[in-house]
């Protein structure tokens, strides 16, 4: 047994019933149960669907997206999250290389190496290289001026959690940020990468070891195994290469708004909707949110 999720963007919830239904239909799918008006509907069905990214496909160039999850464990025991474009809409190191004037040039190298072109570990180290100086102070500016957090992720955090599940934001960014970020939305710990200071100013480099895709692999099964929970039991959601690792090891990895080379090697995409896509495609309705 399967549920099919059809969900689209918050903001401008356009879900029409007649295609929820049509498509229903064509799957021999059982009733629709609309898990908010407008915007997220379910409905089980018996096998998959031999042309699923076909309708796919179709179903994006109309502001939809389509989820397709197995019935048994649907719904998660814990959560992994990447922090940057994922739980927060900014890449950190940008942010900070705005402030110290070389704002395109990190933004180049942050682009290709998210997309999977370039080494993560050598891409970091060039970049906070080019950091070097930047008053510490300025990591307070960033996070009170330039941060924002992505839509959904309070809600997400709090209807997981109180439904007993545990929450991990795992980052290749930095624990000056991800530090703040889990304390806000509630996440049980985090784990990232820490820069290095001198004198009140950054040093150029990082702490090592650099916490990268191998690290957020070894996060989950560390976490995992310390908690009693199968992979199965996961659900992970990052947007870029080096997030590949974790999402194809837990039971659901959600490729969100992810670059194009990240996606394709994901068949959970969330492109329309926000990060209570996360609670829909487990089964949860808006009235269930927590928060």
């Amino acid at each position: 047994m399967y549920f099919a999720t059809l969900l689209t963007s918050p903001t401008a919830p356009s879900l029409d019933p007649a295609l929820v239904d049509s498509l229903r239909n064509a799957w021999g799918g059982g009733d629709a149960d609309w898990l908010a008006v407008d915007e997220a509907a379910e409905f089980p069905l018996e096998t998959l669907p031999s042309n699923q990214w076909e309708v796919w496909a179709d179903l994006q160039n109309m502001g939809v997206d389509l989820i397709i999850l197995p019935a048994t464990g649907r719904r998660k025991k814990m959560l992994l999250a990447d922090m940057d474009s994922t739980m927060i809409q900014q890449e950190c190191i940008d942010e900070l290389a705005e402030e110290a004037g070389v704002g395109e040039h990190v933004k180049d190298i942050t682009a290709r190496a998210m997309n999977g072109e370039l080494d993560f570990e050598g891409a970091l180290t060039e970049r906070v290289g080019l950091l070097k100086g930047l008053d510490e102070s300025v990591i307070g500016k960033v996070l009170a001026e330039r941060i924002t957090f992505m839509p959904g992720g309070k809600a997400l955090l709090a209807t997981m959690k109180a439904n007993g599940a545990y929450a991990a934001l795992v980052s290749g960014g930095f624990t000056a940020f991800t530090a703040k970020v889990a304390a806000e939305l509630g996440f049980d710990e985090n784990r990232a990468n820490t820069l290095l200071v001198e004198d009140g100013k950054l040093n150029g480099d990082v702490g090592r070891p650099i916490l990268g895709r191998e690290a957020k692999v070894q996060a989950l099964k560390e976490i995992t195994t310390r908690l009693g929970l199968s992979h199965d039991d996961v659900m992970a959601v990052g947007d870029g290469a080096n997030d590949l690792g974790m999402l194809g090891l837990a039971g659901a990895g959600v490729a969100l708004h992810a670059k194009p080379s990240v996606a394709a090697e994901c068949d959970i995409r969330i492109n329309h909707g926000d990060l209570t896509a996360l609670l829909y495609i487990q089964g949860y309705k808006k009235s269930d949110f927590a928060a």
